[in-house]
């Protein structure tokens, strides 16, 4: 073996161990996360979703308020509900 070979050997079982010493700590990494870091995200992402839904039926009650062409009394009624909740 010349020494160009070895020196191109050593770049290469260098090269590969870096490699696998990456791989190794993104699993050691991954694996180390918190479970409770999930259930606090599930449960933001359930609080968010009850929040959007609350959002969505408040809309609905406010478009259809404004585009009914009821009297004014029915105007009022409608305004005093969305203030009771």
């Amino acid at each position: 073996m010349n020494p160009f070979e070895m020196v191109v050997a050593i770049v290469i079982v260098v090269t590969a161990g870096r490699v696998l010493q990456a791989i190794f700590a993104a699993r050691r990494h991954r694996d180390d996360q918190p479970i409770a870091d999930d259930r606090a995200v599930h449960a933001e992402n359930a609080q968010l979703r009850g929040d959007l839904s609350r959002m969505k039926e408040r809309l609905a009650v406010l478009e259809r308020v404004i585009t009914d062409n009821h009297s004014s009394s029915d105007l009022d009624r409608e305004i005093e509900k969305l203030r009771d909740k």
